[in-house]
């Protein structure tokens, strides 16, 4: 049996897509992780934390969209221009057009505010994508 691929996005220095990554493979969730940075320090971090496989930049985002079962990041990764520049517009639309679930984190910076979303700690947003990447797989089944 083929395992889920869940797609971890993120940029800057990683920050948060190591904290998802790591929390996905404390949780032993049965799934395949790629990371795919928008720069090489984002990769790196996230490959540190136990992704399986990782890329950097707009082409890996793009193609690793396509297979993805599960996409996690900040809400930027679907606005173009987002993340300070680093989100491009070719990477919003391969994240917006896969197929795969969509768990957006809903990160308020770069003018980019979530209306209505309570204001919550980076930890309690982890617990909520952990919950959601759980149920997600066990749909998937």
């Amino acid at each position: 049996m083929n395992r889920p691929v869940i797609l971890v996005i993120d940029g800057q220095g990683g920050g948060l897509g190591k904290q998802i990554i790591e929390g996905i493979r404390k949780s032993k969730l049965l799934c395949n992780i790629i990371a795919v940075g928008t720069n090489s320090i984002a990769s790196s971090a996230m490959h540190k934390a136990g992704a399986d496989n990782s890329a950097t930049g707009e082409n890996a985002v793009i193609v690793n969209s396509r297979n993805a079962d599960v996409i996690i990041g900040p809400i930027g990764i679907v606005i173009a221009d987002s993340l300070f520049g680093e989100i491009s517009e070719a990477m919003a639309a391969a994240v917006g057009r896969s197929n795969a679930r969509k768990l957006l984190i809903p990160i308020n910076l770069c003018n980019n505010i979530v209306i209505g979303v309570p204001d919550l700690s980076t930890n309690a947003m982890l617990r909520g994508v952990l919950t959601q990447v759980e149920e997600v797989l066990d749909n998937l089944k």
